[in-house]
């Protein structure tokens, strides 16, 4: 049979399990709540700057080369072999040296073809002007004989009617010797009409001819300028460059063979970003560091187009150069814009263009955490920007890329 147990009674043990329980509910509850923790950032990996006010020199800067002011480039004026080398790269040079020698036994042979053409040509307008000038003295005689036939026709016309006057000839022969002084008239004039026509054509057959003869000496002359140019001359004194041609080797017609640079006389082409380009204008101051030392100059020319998101800028060299300052070294340059008078400012951060809004951490006082808060910049140089909003006078903030934390709005420092 069944037997009736009293129910057991609540220990203490129980009630605390409970509480615990209830304890840990509420805990993480409570912790549901509460926002993540702040990310961390070591201070030795961050670059921090203070915001100033006072003037600030708005400058550009890019990389760039020396390039000589005068370089002449020296081109094969024909095809030829290359057969002796007088010089080396980096020998110096005078205006008229020789270079080069090379041979092309085709060119020797066009030349003197051309001669031949000439020479062929000048006959040809000798005897052209000796038959012109037969043909008009014949003429000019023919002339004379129908000048004569015409003179004894009208004699002996008047003569004719005359005597038919007095009934001495009949009207038949009368009739006759004036249709005879008729047609002598008309001989003349023709006559006379074909020496005018000779006359007239002698001076532009012979110029014709000329032109031929000029066109000729012209080619001729052309050919015995790419012979001659087989003897390869610097056209200036300086320093020759990229005379790499070996003995025996053939070059087309075009191939730069050299070029005499003056190594005195450099300046530096800048590639400056087409963000920054914009303000650069001629005549403004620039330096350029050599790496050995630092040059002022000033900006002569802009290129207008931007390529692969730079623009080119001369610089002209305003002072000696530093020892070690050849063609073609790798240098920077900067370029002197604007002076803003009493502005605020701080140092560039790593991302944000002019007047644009950027978000920046501010440190707090104690300098253990940042804040984000919104900034808005204003015209930048190369290591500073003009701060337009946002920020005050004493304020530190985080210039290095903070990416890795874009989602958070406060980072702890360590």
């Amino acid at each position: 049979m069944d037997i009736a147990r009293p129910p057991r009674k609540k220990t203490a043990r129980t009630v605390a399990i409970a509480a615990a329980v209830v304890g840990v509910v509420l805990a993480t509850i409570a912790l549901a709540g509460l926002d993540p923790a702040a990310p961390t950032v070591q201070r030795v990996a961050i670059l921090v700057d203070s915001v100033r006010q006072g003037d600030v020199v708005r400058e550009v800067r890019g990389p760039g080369t020396l390039v000589p002011e005068q370089l002449r480039f020296i081109t094969a004026q024909a095809s030829a072999r290359i057969e002796r080398k007088a010089v080396e790269a980096g020998d110096r040079v005078r205006a008229g040296q020789v270079l080069l020698e090379m041979s092309n036994p085709d060119l020797q042979i066009q030349t003197m073809q051309a001669e031949q053409q000439v020479r062929q040509a000048r006959i040809d307008l000798l005897n052209l002007i000796t038959t012109l000038r037969s043909a008009i003295l014949t003429q000019e005689g023919t002339v004379a004989t129908a000048r004569t036939q015409q003179i004894t026709s009208a004699q002996e016309a008047q003569a004719a009617d005359s005597l038919h006057v007095r009934q001495l000839i009949s009207p038949f022969e009368r009739n006759t010797r004036r249709a005879q002084a008729d047609e002598a008239e008309v001989r003349y004039r023709v006559e006379r009409e074909r020496l005018s026509l000779l006359k007239a054509s002698i001076d532009s057959q012979i110029a014709t001819q000329t032109g031929q003869v000029q066109q000729l000496e012209a080619i001729a002359e052309r050919q015995q300028q790419r012979l001659a140019s087989l003897q390869v001359r610097a056209p200036d004194d300086g320093v020759l460059q990229d005379l790499t041609l070996q003995l025996g080797q053939w070059v087309p017609e075009g191939t730069t063979l050299a070029k005499v640079v003056q190594p005195g006389r450099l300046k530096a082409v800048l590639r400056i970003p087409e963000s920054q380009a914009k303000d650069v204008a001629v005549g403004q101051a620039a330096t350029v560091d050599t790496r050995n030392g630092v040059v002022p100059g000033r900006v002569v020319r802009k290129d207008p187009a931007a390529i692969q998101g730079t623009v080119t800028v001369d610089i002209a060299l305003e002072g000696p150069l530093p020892a070690g300052a050849v063609p073609d070294l790798s240098v920077d340059g900067t370029i002197r814009i604007e002076t803003l008078s009493n502005v605020l400012h701080t140092g560039r951060p790593a991302f944000g263009g002019a007047n644009g809004q950027v978000g920046l951490f501010k440190l707090t006082p104690d300098g253990d955490a940042a804040i984000r808060v919104p900034v808005r910049l204003g015209r930048t140089s190369v290591n500073t920007v003009e701060i337009l909003d946002g920020l005050g006078i004493g304020d530190r903030v985080i210039l290095s890329d903070m990416t890795p934390y874009a989602a958070a709005d406060r980072v702890r420092i360590k």
